[in-house]
This record gives structure tokens, C-alpha cells and sequence, in this order.
């Protein structure tokens, strides 16, 4: 706070005012399912437009508990900083484009380009720890996001093994949290917060490192977003100035200015990197702005070299004339919609649906390629509940389309078994017409395939009263 008074000068009593005021709960709607106009007419929770400069995104402006709402569970939204979502909304991804999230868990901003990149093209979602790695797939299978490729690699293996040939990459850079302090507080996370001058620094030399390693990522005419949530000039303008020194093929451009958008600080970077284009950076302060603390750099490739994106397609084998029989059993029953078998992949007995892009990945550590379609089994196939919350009602032959807050939604989130009238077979329990998970009605019962790791152990309704 010293710091920050010494850098803010006359600013400084608002944003310390800032701090005794409760953050804002940020909701981004998921268009891969609904718009964010259905979702305003849908949704039981009181909500506010969080801005101009993210429409789907909104405000929790009651006391509700969003993500314990079965909409929560069947992907309808994600739980996002404010602040968060205005870093996915200059990344600005197209549908059909090439784009990497480099340190991508847990996914907040890999939703957010998923819902761009609108079921085309390929997002390849990345984190250096395993762990992370698959909460982050997680998350995107909540999102029912299929042309996705999830990797836990470190950045230089990846720079190996695909080169400049993303039209769009994502540093969401580790640092130091500055910027999070007022919601971990409000969080009752107010314990030792690990804050030093050394470790601003330290992170200021290993996000130096991680961006010079993201620069051989990008195609020529490419976007590079450089992201944190930390006040610290050593983490944000200063690693920005040096890498635009050594990088000279790079230019910040300004992106879209909205209210509560603050500019770059040339004057808090060491004189000798200052450049009047630093202001072309985006700063969210908690006092001017409905979020958290966060910096944002738009960088674009400017070299004039026209290369052709050399991409190297997946080399893989389809599975066998066994095996499709067993699939097209399953899939002549369940699903009308009619999944292109030329692009299935079998491993372990689990089968997939690559993306329509699919790039050969050699030794990286692969976590999810593609969509998990289910599990072969002798003569039987077993969906996946990723396949499940990728499918709407009209995607699959029966469903069980219950109100949220009805007895058999409770039910079925418990894990529980329930009676329902109707022909036998796999069917899709939806909500509100938005697909939950699997169940198979046997004898006007349905059986839950609800993942046990999912299951909720009460009632969700007693947990938000």
C-alpha cells in the first residue's frame, strides 16, 4: 500500500476507499447453448449488464449462489471476474482461427474463447501442471466445447513442436496477485497473503521468459494478449517495454476503450525502456472499474513476411469395423444427429471426436483431444457425460426435460434413481432444456449415470436458502 500510494499519488485515497467495498460477482453466459438475452429471461438470479465492452457478460447484483444452480452444472454459465472477462474480449478470437491459451487453468478466459471460436477452428488450452491441467478440462467439458485440444506442457515444448502458426495466443501470466487481494479478503481467505518485493521480481523474470517463449508462437499478422492481476509496474509495463525492445516485429496496438478502461503507465518504467505506447495498455483499478486489479497488453506481429501456416494434420488410425459396429449400434439409437466417423479416434478402449483442425502433437502430454464420446465395452457402448453436456435435446432421441427445481432434478444431482414414464433406453436428463448428464430408463425408472464425482450429497435447493 506504501508502493501503491507513492505510484498513485492523488488517486490513491479512492482506490484505498475501494477496499472496504464488496467485490462484484461476475457471470459470463455461454453461447455456445443460449444467448445472453435467453439467459436474462431465464435465469432465477437478480443480474446487472457488467458493461458495453463484454455483452454476455453480467453482474450478480442479489445474494444468490450461482454456482450451487443446476444452470451452473449443465454449462449455461461461468463464474468470472469482472476484470477477468474484459481479457478474453481483446484477445477477440474468430470463428475458425488457431488459438492458444498458454497458461490456461482454470479456464475462465478459455471459455470465454471457446464461446468465440463458436464450435470452428481449434483452441488449444495449456498448463504446466498436470493437476490444473484437468480441472482446467473440466471446466471446458461443462462448457460442452469439443474442438479443443488440452495439453500440460511446458511453453518451450510447445514453441518445438508447433511454431509461429497460431492466429491468436493468451499469456494469462502467473504473478503476483496484487490485483486479487480485496476478493481473497472478502473470500475469508485473508490469511498469510505470499507478497514480497522479491516475489514481484521473480515473477517479473519468469513472465519475461514464458512471453519471449509465446512470441514464437504467433503467426506473422497475429495477435499476442499479454494478461495479469497485479499492480506491480515490474510485472506489467515494465516486462512489456523490454519485450518490445527485443522483439521489434511486435507493436502494442490500442484495443477498444470502454468506461473504466485505465491507460498504461510509461511514467512507472525505468527511463531508459519508456515509451510514450505503453499507455496502450489496459489497466482495471478496483476504484474505476465494477473488478479486480488487472493489466492487459494487445500486441500484434507486424512482420511482413507472408507465410503460409504450416500446420502437420494428426496422423491417427480409426478404430476398427468392430468397434464401429459397436459405436454406430449405440449411435443409430441414441443420437440422430449424425457424428462424422471419419475423425474417431480409439485409445484404451475410449472413443473420441477430434476437432475438424486436429494438429499432430507429438511427445506432449496430452490430458483430452477432441470431445470423449464414451467407453467401449464388449458388444455395448457407454456415453460419456462430456458427450452429454456437448448435445442439445434435439441432438438425441429421448430426453427427460425437467424444470430446475423439480423433485427429479434434485434427485437425479444426488445420484439417485427416479420414476419416469416413457420407453426404455439411454435418454438425456436436461434441464430446462439443457442437457445435465445421462440416465437409461429401465421399467418406467430412470437410472442415474450422473458421475459420482459430481454428485451433489443433499438437496441443491437447501444449499442456497
Amino acid at each position: 500500500m506504501d508502493r501503491m500510494a507513492g505510484l498513485l499519488g492523488e488517486e490513491f485515497a479512492q482506490f484505498a476507499q475501494s477496499y472496504d467495498e464488496t467485490p462484484a460477482v461476475g457471470l459470463r453466459v455461454n453461447t455456445l447453448k443460449l444467448s445472453a438475452a435467453d439467459f436474462s429471461t431465464l435465469s432465477p438470479f437478480a443480474l446487472k449488464a457488467v458493461g458495453r465492452h463484454e455483452p454476455d457478460g453480467f453482474l450478480v447484483t442479489d445474494a444468490s449462489k450461482p454456482g450451487s444452480h443446476p444452470y451452473h452444472a449443465a454449462g449455461l454459465f461461468y463464474l468470472q471476474e469482472p476484470s477477468a472477462m474484459v481479457v478474453g474480449g481483446l484477445v477477440a478470437a474468430q470463428p475458425g482461427e488457431l488459438v492458444l491459451d498458454l497458461a490456461a487453468a482454470p479456464g475462465g478466459k478459455a471459455t470465454h474463447l471457446a464461446a468465440q471460436l463458436q464450435g470452428r477452428g481449434l483452441l488449444l488450452a495449456n498448463d504446466v501442471h498436470t493437476g490444473r491441467a484437468r480441472l482446467l478440462a473440466e471446466n471446458l467439458e461443462r462448457w460442452g466445447a469439443a474442438n479443443t485440444l488440452i495439453t500440460s506442457a511446458e511453453p518451450e515444448h510447445l514453441a518445438a513442436q508447433f511454431g509461429p502458426i497460431f492466429d491468436r495466443v493468451l499469456v494469462d501470466a502467473p504473478c503476483s496477485g496484487e490485483g486479487m487481494l480485496r476478493k481473497l479478503s472478502f473470500a475469508g481467505k485473508s490469511g498469510p497473503f505470499e507478497w514480497s518485493e522479491g516475489m514481484v521480481l521473480a515473477c517479473s523474470r519468469r513472465q519475461t521468459a514464458v512471453l519471449h517463449t509465446a512470441a514464437q508462437l504467433v503467426k506473422p499478422g497475429g495477435r499476442l494478449v499479454y494478461a495479469t492481476c497485479t499492480f506491480a509496474p515490474q510485472e506489467n509495463e515494465a516486462v512489456i517495454a523490454q519485450f518490445l525492445r527485443e522483439f521489434p516485429q511486435y507493436e502494442l496496438i490500442d484495443p477498444p476503450r470502454f468506461a473504466g478502461f485505465g491507460a498504461g503507465r510509461p511514467s512507472w518504467v525505468d527511463p531508459s525502456l519508456a515509451d510514450d505506447n505503453l499507455e496502450k495498455c489496459v489497466r482495471l483499478w478496483p476504484h474505476l472499474f465494477p473488478g479486480e486489479g488487472h493489466f492487459v497488453a494487445v500486441m500484434q506481429h507486424m512482420d511482413d513476411e507472408k507465410l503460409q501456416r504450416f500446420e502437420k494434420p494428426l496422423k491417427f488410425t480409426p478404430p476398427g469395423k468392430k468397434e464401429l459396429a459397436v459405436w454406430r449400434a449405440f449411435a443409430d439409437e441414441v443420437l440422430p444427429a449424425d457424428l462424422a466417423e471419419e475423425r474417431l479416434l480409439l485409445v484404451n478402449g475410449r472413443l473420441y471426436l477430434l476437432p475438424e483442425l486436429a494438429l499432430e502433437t507429438g511427445k506432449l502430454h496430452l490430458i483430452r483431444y477432441g470431445l470423449l464420446l464414451g467407453e467401449m465395452g464388449k458388444g455395448h457402448f457407454r456415453p460419456d457425460h462430456a458427450l452429454a453436456l456437448a448435445l442439445k435435446p434435439e441432438d438425441v432421441a429421448l430426453t427427460a426435460n425437467f424444470a430446475a427445481d423439480s423433485d427429479e432434478i434434485a434427485a437425479y444431482w444426488q445420484g439417485l434413481d427416479f420414476a419416469s414414464a416413457g420407453p426404455d433406453g439411454w435418454l438425456l436428463v436436461a434441464v430446462h432444456g439443457f442437457g445435465l448428464g445421462w440416465g437409461k430408463r429401465v421399467n418406467g425408472r430412470i437410472k442415474n449415470h450422473y458421475p459420482r464425482g459430481l454428485r451433489r450429497n443433499r438437496d441443491w435447493r437447501l444449499e442456497i436458502r
